[in-house]
């Protein structure tokens, strides 16, 4: 049988470790031990792992020293602490050291089992992301005098209107609809001109505020029970309008799936866990956007842990053509089905790209090939 993964377990408890051993072992992961903190560093150094286990009360070196030391190494790989007692302080160590999870000695081996198993396809996924990142390129915007800059936004955000794309279930059943912006400025022609207006003159919340107006209005005067994806900057979660619009439309909101984009990093925001808790509590379902394309670390999957991913269409262009892009698309929908997670095929222009990102596991796609962005809610072709 092939190997679940490689787990590193660390503890000065030998009795412990024995039992542990046995249990992932069992469970398919192969297992490498260290009595201490600087025994597991020098593992570290000589091996791969996908998944750290360990205490935090250990002599000379205790778990959060060993977490320090990790972290100058290995940004992303995922940690287990392992304890009989947590305090405040050290959970917010732990918490800024970006542990994965806490688990409280004894800890039920079924949930042993789940936690390691979530830890290392989280850490697959992320070289997943790596080898996409090197594979496809990315492409940057421009940029525009200040006082020139200003006048075009405030025009575009005076012509704002939002455009919607469908979203189906493989064999054509609606599952919803993304709300895309577009602006009658020719200034700033595309949405990425008007994004990238918003963020180097400070109005990002405005334009999010505007957007959520706009597709909130819509979605409430449209007939039917579908989803509405709307986009979020990373900076809207600081915006205490967003939290507040959500309470005011308390039925529109358990239809909201809030997409927070890889091509930005969640590192600006303090208390992204928290923020996003405060979401799902409107309802809210959350969604990963352009997963492949944006950063390779695993810090926003892990705060995020989202119910939806969308697959950058730079992966799916051209899958049915494309030994390594049909490679990368299953892997990464594998894993995303071990997580529990629905997977979006974005940018299906063609029956070949349709067939196969179903074929690889796809469970939700969009493209023109479904269905154009319109100013109503158009019914999607299969």
């Amino acid at each position: 049988m092939a190997s679940h993964g490689q787990v590193l377990l660390v503890d000065d408890d030998e009795a412990v470790l024995q039992a542990y051993t046995r249990v992932l072992t069992r469970a398919g992961f192969e297992v490498s031990t260290a009595l201490s903190g600087q025994l597991a560093l020098e593992l570290l150094r000589d091996g791969h792992y996908d998944a750290v286990a360990t205490d935090v009360a250990m002599p000379n070196m205790n778990g959060i020293e060993f977490l320090r030391a990790l972290r100058s190494k290995d940004a992303d790989l995922p940690v287990l602490l392992l304890t009989g007692t947590l305090s405040a302080e050290t959970a917010a160590q732990a918490i800024d050291l970006g542990i994965m999870k806490c688990l409280l000695k004894p800890v039920p081996v079924p949930l042993l089992i789940e936690s390691v198993t979530r830890a290392v396809n989280v850490y697959r996924l992320g070289r997943l992301k790596r080898e996409a990142l090197s594979a496809m390129n990315a492409n940057l915007g421009e940029a525009s005098d200040r006082g020139t800059l200003e006048r075009g936004f405030e025009r575009a955000l005076d012509s704002l209107w939002m455009a919607f794309q469908p979203i189906i279930e493989v064999g054509g059943k609606l599952f919803g609809y993304e709300a895309l912006m577009r602006s009658r400025e020719p200034m700033l022609p595309h949405p990425g001109a008007v994004l990238d207006a918003a963020e180097r003159l400070g109005q990002l919340p405005r334009l999010g505020q505007r957007i959520r107006a706009l597709s909130l209005a819509a979605l409430e005067a449209a007939p039917g029970d579908f989803s509405l994806f709307i986009n979020l900057h990373p900076d809207d979660l600081n915006d205490d309008t967003l939290y507040r619009t959500l309470a005011e439309h308390p039925a529109s909101s358990k239809r909201l799936v809030l997409e927070l984009t890889e091509r930005a990093s969640l590192d600006s925001i303090k208390g992204v866990s928290e923020r996003i808790a405060l979401l799902r509590g409107f309802g809210c379902r959350v969604a990963i956007d352009d997963l492949g394309a944006g950063y390779a670390g695993l810090s926003s999957f892990v705060q995020l842990e989202p119910e939806i991913v969308k697959l950058d269409m730079s992966l799916v262009r051209d899958v049915d053509k494309s030994p390594l892009k049909r490679k990368l698309v299953a892997s990464m929908s594998s894993v995303c089905r071990d997580l529990g997670v629905l997977v979006v095929a974005e940018g299906i222009e063609t029956l070949g790209e349709r067939d196969v990102a179903a074929e690889l596991g796809c469970g939700l796609a969009q493209g023109y090939r479904f269905g154009r962005p319109v100013p109503d809610f158009a019914v999607p072709v299969w």
